[in-house]
C-alpha cells in the first residue's frame, strides 16, 4: 500500500477517534477549559469552513459530501502519480486527504461535522474545529509551500 495513503488513514482515524471521545465526554456547547486560551467545546457544523452555508436547509450536506468525495478521489490519483523525491508534496496531499475523508464521514453519518477544539483570546473566538481541519490546513500549507518554493527548483535542476 502507498505509504502516503497510510498517513491519510492515520489522520482520518485520529480524527474519528477524537470526535468519538468528544461526543462521549463533552456536553454540547459547554466548554471545558484546558488553558486560558484553549478549551474543548462540542459543536456541530452543518456547513463548510467557518460554517459557510450552515443555515442552507440541508442540501449542503450532500453538496459538500460530493465535493469532498471528488477531491479525495483526485488526491488519491495524484498520490499515485508522485514519483521520486516529492515527499513534501505527498505528505501535504495525504494530510488533506485524511482530513477531507474524516469530515466526509461525519457529513454522511451525522449530517454535520463534529468540532470540539476552541481557541480564543478574551472576547475573540476562532471558529471551533477538529483534527481533520488541522490536517487539511497543514496539508494545504505544505502543498502551497511546495508549489511556490520547491517545485520550481525541481524543474530548474532537470534542465
Amino acid at each position: 500500500m502507498n505509504p502516503w495513503l497510510l498517513l491519510a488513514l492515520l489522520v482520518m482515524s485520529l480524527d474519528q477517534l477524537t470526535k468519538l471521545m468528544a461526543e462521549q465526554w463533552l456536553v454540547y456547547h459547554q466548554s471545558v477549559e484546558l488553558l486560558p486560551v484553549l478549551s474543548f467545546t462540542l459543536s456541530y457544523n452543518p456547513g463548510a469552513a467557518f460554517s459557510f452555508l450552515g443555515e442552507a436547509g440541508g442540501w449542503q450536506r450532500w453538496f459538500f459530501s460530493v465535493v469532498a468525495l471528488g477531491i479525495s478521489g483526485y488526491i488519491i490519483w495524484w498520490l499515485q502519480q508522485i514519483r521520486g523525491q516529492q515527499h513534501f508534496l505527498a505528505c501535504g496531499l495525504a494530510l488533506v486527504l485524511g482530513g477531507a475523508v474524516g469530515n466526509l464521514i461525519d457529513r454522511v453519518l451525522h449530517g454535520h461535522v463534529i468540532d470540539f477544539i476552541h481557541f480564543y483570546w478574551q472576547d475573540w473566538h476562532y471558529p471551533i474545529f477538529n483534527v481533520a481541519d488541522i490536517g487539511i490546513t497543514v496539508g494545504v500549507g505544505i502543498v502551497i509551500i511546495y508549489m511556490m518554493f520547491l517545485e520550481p527548483q525541481a524543474g530548474d535542476q532537470s534542465r
